[in-house]
């Protein structure tokens, strides 16, 4: 079978006046996507989940990470740690749907068995039917394979090559940017996730989200609320790209009440929001009142799940006479990001026009975009060099 040759990225790294758009392939490219998995999805920091749906000790949940099995566990200290969720015996899948682990990971297979921190404690007649251990089995050099991790707002991040910066120097820019919400965040609760399951390659989500162009034609009643006039850009070069309005307004119920705000903000979030894309799979926004995070799930070549989550600045049990309001404001955001279903859908099946070269970027609407290309094309050609 031939190989797919490799795709140039030349045009895609020129700045946006000469500028394409990355080739066809790599939306519908199943080798392409194999190269993307690696230099763009392994080496840097990715979301898999969120810390919210394993809150209690013993808490495990697994998830399949382009292709690769992964299992996010909260440990006896609190901790959330993400394994390979192999055994280390004969590669046995270890957990297959969400449980709740009390004391020990038992492999269904053999039975050897893990601690919460991922230690190999137990090896059942492995030296023999009377015997549990045997000099060559090491137990100390077998625990699970550690996926290196990190939680940032409530996002459960790893990097699967171990390759990539430090978390906290990976998304520096990002934190300083949104310092004011660097404070204690509380999930809405039953009603405030959900997931949309949209049959595009995952790239095609993010360029969308990037930019506000489309706002007046795709979203006409989001438009009248905010403006396209009313948003600016958002380009921090290798690590996020985005949008901002200088309008936002809250939410209110038929009684008038209004979520209540994050503490200590600055002027700006009175009537500002932004959205931005962090590269490489999480959209987020925030505002004065809540916040939200998209994780895209890159099932395929061309199916992606996006895991959308709402949050907020006081505890649910706080906010029990606004239920109502946290379920409005939900319908408002999936109506909002349904709206969007059909245009990267749209996009996905024009990848196949043979003829298609990338596309034309507006220099003035679509730089947010073109960052995102930027990035991409730099992570693939970068990880060829290697």
């Amino acid at each position: 079978m031939r190989k797919t040759q490799l795709t140039n990225l030349d045009s895609v790294l020129s700045p946006i006046e000469n500028a394409t758009g990355l080739p066809n392939n790599h939306y519908i490219d199943d080798e392409t996507f194999e190269e993307e998995k690696q230099s763009i999805l392994f080496n840097n920091w990715s979301a898999i989940g969120t810390a919210k749906d394993i809150p209690d000790v013993g808490d495990a949940k697994p998830v399949i990470f382009v292709g690769m099995p992964l299992l996010m566990v909260r440990d006896e200290l609190g901790d959330v740690n993400v394994f390979q969720n192999t055994c280390r015996h004969r590669g046995m899948i270890l957990v297959e749907k969400q449980t709740k682990v009390t004391g020990i990971i038992a492999c269904p297979y053999h039975s050897w068995c893990y601690k919460l921190s991922g230690e190999l404690c137990a090896t059942p007649m492995v030296g023999g039917i009377n015997s549990n251990t045997h000099e060559a089995i090491n137990n100390s050099e077998l625990g699970l394979f550690a996926i290196r991790s990190y939680v940032w707002q409530d996002i459960i991040f790893v990097n699967v090559s171990n390759s990539a910066p430090e978390f906290t120097d990976y998304a520096a820019k990002v934190m300083q940017r949104w310092k004011e919400f660097d404070k204690p965040i509380y999930h809405g609760g039953k009603g405030s996730s959900f997931s949309l399951t949209v049959n595009t390659n995952w790239k095609l989500a993010v360029e969308n989200y990037a930019e506000s162009y489309h706002l007046p034609i795709v979203h006409p009643n989001l438009n009248k609320k905010s403006k396209i006039e009313d948003h600016y850009h958002i380009e921090e070069k290798n690590h996020f790209s985005g949008q901002g309005s200088v309008v936002y307004s809250q939410m209110k119920d038929e009684s008038g009440n209004t979520f209540p705000d994050f503490e200590s903000l600055g002027p700006k979030w009175d009537t500002g929001s932004e959205y931005i894309c962090f590269y490489p799979n999480v959209l987020l926004g925030v505002h004065r009142d809540h916040i939200y995070n998209i994780i895209l799930e890159p099932v395929n070549t061309s199916k992606t799940v996006e895991h959308v989550s709402i949050y907020y600045a006081k505890d649910s049990n706080e906010m029990q006479h606004l239920n109502k309001l946290k379920d409005a404001n939900s319908a408002f955001w999936k109506s909002v990001f349904l709206e969007d279903v059909g245009v990267v859908e749209g996009m996905q099946r024009g990848r196949y026009g043979i003829h298609f070269d990338g596309g034309k970027f507006s220099p003035i609407m679509d730089s947010p975009t073109h960052t995102f290309h930027h990035w991409v094309a730099s992570q693939i050609t970068n990880n060829r060099d290697r």
